[in-house]
């Protein structure tokens, strides 16, 4: 199953749960944090497993526990007080606080937006967005989904209507057998693997049209952790920290490391070593002025205003909203100073 649908499964399971009831909160030791993640790990959670592995959890004086995935989603069980940090989508994290859980941003694992708009290769009717106007989608549909690629057709120009069907099949399957004209992809993941294995590819940029630059994928928190247990949120924030850090400057160390905590599913290392090397060079992992961790203020307010103009935000039990939120109260990087 490739990793876009595994992203937006993800996402969409966050969304389904907002008005689940109250999970019982699990007691908490001073000394042991939990983790969920978003998924399966991948190069996305390696600064976790290397923390952990190489000891800078233990040297901060934690005990970090990385939960394995279920279908249950990071944000739920973060905003339910069931872990205590989890992987968030950053379109997640506004809904769902936005609809009222105990949700804050503490980490940006990614300094830039990695989703990408793709095509199949060598598709001469298809050379800019104006031209998706009426063609076929792959996805699965959601108010996200729609807001983001009708927004990038009319930027260009066009009217921003295509039609969506939901994948049954891999999303390069379904370009190549022309079941779908265009789809969504995580360039470091997806886009790596289409590459390894010799698939051409037509892609825009989100951020060449209109949409404003994210923090694709996040580390978030509650606020009653983080007013609760300020000593041990920022021990394994700054060692996590100093585990993507890690990765960064030794990338082949960090890719073993990240296989041999995960053995059972990562078996593909030119994939994770090539995703990596992706998250590196981009400029993903560590921004090109250095930055580590920091969510910036201005682009998450500009992400959260953008959900909030195509009107996805939605208050507790699926009410519009009154205003634009504050956004202010959504992130925290007082930890990681």
């Amino acid at each position: 199953m490739n990793q876009l649908l595994l992203s937006r499964r993800a996402t969409l399971a966050a969304l389904a749960t907002l008005a689940l009831p109250a999970l019982p909160a699990r007691s908490q030791a001073a000394s042991k944090v939990t983790v969920a993640l978003d998924w399966t790990p991948n190069t996305n959670h390696i600064g976790l497993f290397i923390a952990r592995d190489k000891g800078f959890y233990k040297d901060e004086g934690i005990n970090v526990e990385i939960l394995p995935y279920t279908d249950t989603s990071a944000g739920t069980l973060v905003a339910n007080h069931v872990a205590d940090f989890g992987i968030l989508g950053s379109i997640a994290l506004l809904t769902q606080r936005t609809a009222g859980a105990d949700l804050v941003g503490t980490y940006a694992i990614v300094q830039t937006e990695t989703g990408r708009l793709v095509l199949k290769g060598g598709r001469s009717d298809i050379t800019r967005p104006k031209d998706l106007d009426g063609k076929t989608y792959g996805g699965f549909g959601s108010a996200w989904e729609n807001a983001l690629i009708s927004s990038i057709i009319r930027h260009d120009g066009g009217n921003g209507e295509f039609e969506t069907i939901t994948l049954g099949t891999s999303a390069y399957q379904a370009l190549e057998n022309g079941a779908v004209d265009f789809t969504l992809e995580v360039y470091t993941w997806e886009g790596v693997k289409a590459e390894l294995e010799g698939l051409k590819q037509g892609a825009f940029r989100y951020a060449d049209y209109g949409v404003p630059d994210e923090h694709t994928t996040l580390i978030g928190s509650s606020r009653k952790f983080l007013d609760g247990n300020p000593k041990e949120a920022a021990a394994f924030l700054q060692a996590t920290r100093k585990g993507y850090k890690f990765a960064i400057e030794n990338p082949d160390e960090a890719t073993d490391l990240l296989i041999s905590a995960n053995k059972d599913a990562l078996t593909d290392r030119a994939l994770i070593r090539a995703s990596l090397k992706a998250l590196i060079d981009g400029k993903y992992l560590q921004s090109a002025e250095g930055v580590i961790g920091t969510i910036d203020p201005s682009k998450f307010e500009a992400i959260g205003a953008y959900a909030y103009q195509a009107g996805i935000l939605k208050a507790a039990g699926g009410k519009p909203l009154e205003a634009k939120p504050d956004f202010k109260g959504y992130y925290a990087n007082d930890f990681l100073k």
